[in-house]
């Protein structure tokens, strides 16, 4: 991600000091953010056109798309430095967990919707949008993100890859010398 190497090299270093003992969490948080676009936009999209009376339905659908673009991007950067787990094994546990985290992100909607009866004609369009959105796209997404952090680092991408001397140099064979990279462990 070129994008966060450019904001990296601008970042002070007393910040980046502070930051890069929590790089995997931060890009964790940054492909998330892209989840979370991608779902927001999928849902709203869905409600708004060919699903006005499946709210749930049409998040869970957002969800499932934005998770195949989280997995991908989760892999390939977020825990690069993880490993532990053949590929098949490790995407089925992926999406086992991001279904338990599907099924945590509707709990609030649920709730919103046909406990607390927060949609029309009992509230106005405006009010039962912005109920939705609260409920399903920020307190859902926020519980089920604190789950999928545990449970990607407990489960999926278990074990640091420390072949390196700084555990950034996986496909290095030992004993060949390598010119220092400029990366950093937010690449």
């Amino acid at each position: 991600m070129a994008f966060v190497g450019i904001i990296v090299n601008r970042l002070p270093e007393r910040v980046l000091v502070r930051i890069l003992p929590h790089a995997e969490m931060l890009k964790f948080l940054v492909v998330g953010g892209i989840a979370f676009i991608v779902t927001t936009v999928l849902f709203f999209g869905l409600k708004w056109t060919v699903l006005p009376e499946h709210p749930v339905t049409a998040n869970i659908l957002a969800i499932l798309v934005a998770t195949v673009v989280s997995y991908v991007l989760n892999r390939e950067w977020s825990f690069a430095q993880r490993g532990g787990r053949q590929r098949h094994h490790e995407a089925a546990l992926f999406f086992v967990i991001a279904g338990v985290g599907t099924g945590i992100n509707q709990i609030p909607l649920w709730t919103s919707r046909y406990v607390f009866n927060w949609r029309q004609p009992e509230v106005s369009m405006v009010m039962e949008n912005l109920a939705d959105f609260v409920s399903g796209s920020l307190i859902g997404t926020l519980l089920a993100t604190g789950f999928r952090w545990w449970a990607m680092r407990r489960f999926v991408f278990p074990d640091e890859i420390l072949d390196g001397p700084t555990g950034l140099d996986n496909d290095v064979p030992p004993g060949l010398d390598v010119p220092p990279s400029e990366t950093t462990a937010l690449d």
